[in-house]
């Protein structure tokens, strides 16, 4: 579980890794921009893209 803070907003959400970042073992590290796909249901994020 990671906590993302969104720039336009300085919001923060909860993210996990998707499972294809979890099948290649991709790390993400603080201070990384992320691209995520939010839940339309909650609070959640899954962490699809890293950009360094």
């Amino acid at each position: 579980m990671f906590r993302i803070v969104v720039n336009q907003t300085d919001q923060e959400i909860v993210g996990f890794l998707s499972g294809k970042m979890r099948k290649y073992r991709i790390k993400v590290l603080v201070g990384d921009t992320v691209q995520m796909v939010l839940d339309p249901y909650g609070g959640k994020a899954r962490i699809t893209r890293r950009q360094t």
